[in-house]
């Protein structure tokens, strides 16, 4: 699934990225402050540091300016994640430390987070796959290391369990940032972390045992 083209009357590309990082920036919090079908591209450009006119030099409708905030951050968290998690050794202390670091990413770009969370489904129909793509792609991060922790006789999982464990963890993850209003009033990040990993091992445990009766 191809990168959709975002098209731009400026050549430079560098000045293109400059630019556009910097309508993201101003779009992620009016986003989280107005939502996206509220906020206009005159205040987008107001919050980008530019003027409308200079704004439409480097994207041509509103959704566009949506795409590029959704792009940016699944690719600043696939980055960093591909970063914290080893997918080589197939420890279950590996897999407990990229829980961890991928937690603390969430906690870090829980703005960005909130925005991917909430307005991904206002992306035009020729954007969403490629995005949706970008998702199941760090999902199969995680699975490829609980994989390995099976092969590794780590674990002891069938691949159906191996796959909804995966998704467990990035959503338990994404949890921090669209329920903060709550959690954070309740946990520290690194509560949040050693909660949520031990209720996902003894899940692990409780299911094994349960199949073991069977």
């Amino acid at each position: 699934m191809k990168k959709r083209e975002v098209q731009a009357s400026v050549k430079d590309e560098r000045l293109v990225k400059k630019r556009r990082d910097q309508m993201i920036k101003g779009a992620v919090t009016l986003f989280i402050q107005k939502g996206f079908h509220r906020t206009t591209t005159r205040e987008i450009a107001k919050a980008s540091g530019f003027s409308i006119g200079t704004l439409y030099e480097y994207i041509r409708t509103k959704e566009d300016v949506l795409y590029l905030v959704c792009d940016s951050i699944y690719d600043q968290v696939a980055e960093r994640l591909q970063k914290g998690l080893d997918t080589k050794q197939g420890t279950l202390e590996s897999l407990k430390q990229g829980i961890a670091d991928y937690f603390k990413v969430v906690d870090e770009m829980q703005d960005e987070v909130l925005v991917m969370y909430q307005e991904v489904k206002a992306l035009t129909k020729d954007a969403l796959p490629y995005v949706l793509k970008k998702e199941i792609e760090m999902v199969g991060m995680f699975e490829h290391v609980i994989t390995l922790c099976v092969e590794n006789g780590e674990l002891d999982l069938p691949e159906g369990k191996i796959k909804m464990i995966a998704h467990n963890i990035f959503v338990q993850g994404q949890m921090w940032a669209f329920r903060r209003w709550s959690l954070q009033k309740m946990y520290s990040i690194d509560e949040y972390i050693q909660l949520q990993t031990n209720l996902l091992f003894q899940g692990i445990k409780d299911s094994n045992k349960v199949s073991e009766k069977a």
